[in-house]
């Protein structure tokens, strides 16, 4: 028990006592609630029926700040959104409830978005309503006051990536050797693990950073389109076309582009791509003969093993050379899990519940469930849990039933030692096996059969040979 706690004899016991304040003009409903709640036993009730009222027992001593609020919306000289927001103001954290009319929706919403953790419409349908809302208000309050918060780092929420593993930290160093240069970076790494937010950082440390930063994904555009996307197109180059079309290329001229999944790109776009990477560094839009300067840094990334490709000559070499002229590598977030803490104080800074309610906290069960996890779908996959357990949690404190991991992931797992006790045949074992790290691979690839091969090491027609044997 704190020092500070409200206490209450109870025969030859002493008891915590919640204090609960009720900021409401109407005093019949004042009463009515103060009744209810009185009835219910081992609470301290106070009421007030102003706003300036509320807020002078509100921000006052800590000691003497209530547990809960009852706040009406409607007030003589203020409304609850002027309390709530001067309570964020001032960094209080106080459960707050609202009571409105039935008819105040857009009220509601701003409320909760203000950090409000439940509303009571009025009249009231009985005691049970809100004695149920008081009750959850105070589980949340005693969840705040009695679970250990984690000790996450104070971060600057502007930086694109974070780390303070010695992993990372290599990373910063060559982003600090490399920047400044106009060499062209391969960036290497699973799917997930922020290859595009490293690009992003080197060029926001490079001297092109007050121009373009341009993002284009290879394998989100279909073959037949690359080309006029990457180099432009003249009017009437291909059907529909009315008009000139600038490419990415110019439009990134003196600035950066960045090259996602280079290692999706045809064989064809990858001739053409080569032509620019070489001195003059000149691309043709489609439809003409005319060569067009370009001055653009390029930075590729793949998730690919592009030596790999180049051996089985889906890769063309020279372009390869060309590319890794600085390779960097972007580890998985499993190799280096002593950055978690860091990674969740920057989603958190980034999601919040609302933009008006400051960001949520985790305690520290919750923090060491983030650690034990292997993480294949990498930092994404992280951030992603963040943004689930801020929505699960209201944007308040962040408990581990809040962390939801394998119900969305699908862990497979294959417990060999059951299989031969009970008399499962070799053949069926291995079956299984197979069938389950296709699925992994892939739900890894986002359902792409070609990378699913090239993550399994066979190639491709061997890939759907065994898919479809498998039922997949």
């Amino acid at each position: 028990m704190q020092p500070d706690e409200a206490t209450q004899r109870v025969g030859t016991m002493t008891v915590d006592v919640d204090r609960i304040l009720v900021v409401e003009d109407d005093e019949a409903i004042r009463a009515l609630l103060h009744a209810w709640l009185e009835d219910e036993g081992h609470f301290q009730m106070s009421e007030v029926g102003m706003g300036d009222e509320a807020l002078t027992i509100l921000t006052g001593p800590v000691a003497q700040r209530p547990d809960l609020v009852l706040l009406d919306h409607y007030l003589p000289d203020m409304d609850s959104s002027q309390i709530q927001q001067e309570l964020l103001n001032q960094g209080i954290d106080i459960p707050v409830i609202l009571i409105t009319a039935r008819s105040q929706v857009q009220t509601v919403i701003k409320s909760m978005q203000l950090g409000a953790i439940d509303y009571l419409h009025k009249p009231f349908e009985d005691s049970s309503v809100v004695l149920d809302a008081v009750r959850k208000g105070l589980h949340t309050a005693h969840l705040k006051r009695d679970h250990k918060l984690a000790d996450i780092p104070e971060l600057d929420p502007s930086e694109k990536i974070v780390g303070q593993s010695p992993a990372m930290l290599e990373i910063f160093k060559t982003i600090g050797r490399v920047a400044r240069t106009p060499s062209t970076i391969l960036i290497t790494g699973e799917t997930g693990t922020g290859k595009s937010k490293l690009a992003e950082t080197i060029h926001q440390s490079s001297d092109r950073r007050r121009n373009q930063f341009i993002t284009f994904n290879c394998a989100g555009v279909p073959e037949t389109l690359l080309e006029a996307a990457l180099f432009g197109a003249e009017k009437g180059a291909y059907t529909g076309l009315d008009k000139t079309r600038i490419g990415y290329f110019e439009t990134a001229n003196k600035g950066t582009i960045f090259l996602d999944e280079i290692g999706e790109m045809s064989l064809t776009t990858q001739t053409k791509l080569l032509k620019v990477l070489q001195p003059p560094h000149q691309i043709v839009r489609l439809g003409s003969t005319d060569t067009i300067d370009v001055d653009v840094r390029v930075i590729a990334a793949t998730n690919k093993n592009l030596p790999l490709e180049v051996q089985e000559h889906r890769f063309r070499q020279d372009l390869y050379y060309r590319l890794n002229v600085i390779t960097m590598h972007m580890p998985p977030l499993r190799e280096h899990k002593n950055d978690i803490p860091s990674l969740v104080a920057h989603f958190l800074k980034l999601h919040r519940f609302s933009p008006t309610t400051p960001e949520a906290t985790i305690t520290a069960e919750a923090l060491e469930k983030l650690e034990a996890y292997d993480w294949p779908g990498n930092v994404r996959e992280l951030e992603n849990t963040i943004q689930r357990a801020v929505a699960l949690s209201r944007g308040d404190l962040i408990l581990p039933e809040h962390i939801i991991l394998s119900a969305n992931l699908e862990r497979l797992t294959l417990d060999v030692t059951q299989r031969v006790q009970s008399g499962t045949a070799l053949a069926d074992i291995v079956q299984e096996a197979q069938g389950m790290a296709i699925r992994t691979a892939l739900r890894l690839s986002d359902g792409d059969h070609g990378r699913s091969a090239t993550l399994l090491s066979l190639p491709l027609a061997d890939f759907e040979a065994l898919r479809t044997e498998l039922g997949l």
